[in-house]
């Protein structure tokens, strides 16, 4: 049995929780409040707070970071989450684990694999580009050992408001009303589902061939929203989707009021062209593959007729 500390109880830690204490290891949770999943323990503090942070953290393998600020926050919080994140794991001798996005690239005429470099010139993909490579000139010195899983947007049970494909999404196809997408829905897209981020994490963690470099999480094929939503109105016999767009020009007027839609005027170039994750290097490497789309849609519908029943 191993110990493990995760901070952030959202989409992503709360099941990374789950996963490994399934596998019988100790599981610590950080968060703000001091939630967390059952047979955890739950540990109220700040993210950036390091002295707190190394306490908990002492005597642990892993240290996964599965945190999320609010969007438009991000230049000012994550500097410091990051700093006490690399700073507990050069005190500890935990192996940093980070759960990343492709932000950093900035837009990309091709297939985005691990070796483009990080040339975002937008606000919060250059957040994210320094993260890493902060974490990684601390590796190559010898300080401290890390890693980085970056996936595409997530879909499946437990992806909610900051999914393309949660909220905003399957409730209204369910239910055949008509769907508002915020750009042009037959984009070919890579889409991540959320279980294949936590498995991937979980062996990141403990294998050393994973250290001192960032990897794509297992993603299958590109698919336009639109395919997407056909596919899943089929497997759940519901209605064919009908999609509107929301016009650009309703979009920018959004930001004006939301902070969180004036953030994504930034990352709309994500769904105005196609946005393709290869995330091949690590499959090879660990023999790992993207759940099948089709076992993933069936256990997403599940999730979500469980959640909307209740």
């Amino acid at each position: 049995m191993a110990k493990h500390v995760i901070v952030g109880a959202g989409q992503v830690g709360h099941r990374l929780a789950e996963l490994l204490t399934a596998r019988d290891h100790e599981v610590v949770v950080v968060t703000r409040s001091g939630s967390g999943p059952a047979n955890t323990t739950r540990v109220a503090a700040s993210a950036a707070d390091r002295d707190r942070l190394t306490e908990v953290t002492k005597g642990a393998d892993a240290l996964y970071n599965c945190m999320n600020p609010r969007y438009h926050r991000w230049p000012l919080d994550w500097p410091p989450i990051a700093d006490a994140l690399l700073a507990t794991a050069e005190a500890t001798g935990a192996v940093l684990v980070t759960t990343s996005c492709l932000y950093g690239y900035g837009p990309s005429e091709q297939p985005m694999t691990e070796d483009l470099p990080l040339a975002a010139t937008g606000v919060k993909g250059r957040v994210r580009a320094k993260m890493w490579t902060d974490a990684l000139a601390a590796h190559r010195a010898g300080r401290v050992r890390v890693t980085e899983l970056r996936g595409s947007d997530y879909f499946g049970p437990g992806a909610l408001d900051q999914s393309y494909l949660g909220d905003r999404l399957v409730p209204s196809l369910l239910a055949g009303k008509r769907v508002m997408f915020l750009s042009d829905p037959d984009v070919p897209h890579s889409w991540t589902y959320l279980p294949d981020v936590v498995q991937a994490l979980a062996v990141a963690a403990v294998d050393e061939r994973a250290w001192g470099r960032a990897w794509h999480v297992p993603t299958g094929p590109a698919l336009s929203a639109r395919a997407f939503a056909d596919r899943l109105s089929a497997l759940a016999d519901a209605p064919t989707p009908r999609f509107g767009q929301v016009p650009r020009w309703a979009f920018n007027a959004l930001g004006t009021v939301s902070p969180m839609m004036r953030e994504m005027r930034e990352t709309r170039y994500q769904f105005d062209r196609p946005y393709v994750l290869d995330s091949s290097a690590f499959e090879t490497t660990f023999d790992v593959v993207p759940t099948p789309l089709d076992v993933a849609l069936k256990d997403t519908l599940a999730w979500w007729r469980s959640r909307l029943a209740a």
